[in-house]
């Protein structure tokens, strides 16, 4: 959902819908907030599941699960920083780092989703 949200922000700044862009933008880092508690949660009270892929799988599972622990820790002060920039109204900065922020928060909303669906078949009831 959040990958979602952060495609239809850029398309709005794009459209020159910087409003729409705005609320777009509050919407998706509310939903990494939700996320985020919600993750924490269910991680405090449940075991760990062990991927249990072989071969290949195995190799891009654990690829992309490293990068995106590593970049969904990363873009937490990105993204932080350039909604201040964008708040404050400082719109060169904001551009500048946004360009940095918006692929590395689009990979981790998406590999998270991808990390999730490779693991889900190796959850025990």
């Amino acid at each position: 959902m959040t990958a979602f949200v952060l495609v239809c922000a850029i398309l709005a700044i794009m459209n020159g819908k910087r409003k729409v862009h705005e609320r777009l933008m509050t919407t998706a880092i509310g939903l990494s907030v939700v996320f985020l508690i919600m993750y924490v949660a269910y991680h405090m009270t449940a075991d760990s599941t062990k991927f249990g892929g072989e071969g290949f799988v195995r190799y891009v599972y654990f690829f992309l699960l490293i990068s995106h622990i590593l970049l969904s820790i990363a873009v937490i002060p990105l993204v932080l920083i350039t909604y201040v920039r964008a708040l404050a109204e400082r719109f060169d900065r904001h551009k500048k780092i946004a360009r940095i922020t918006f692929p590395i928060w689009l990979y981790v909303a998406v590999t998270g989703v991808i990390v999730y669906l490779m693991i889900s078949p190796y959850y025990v009831n």
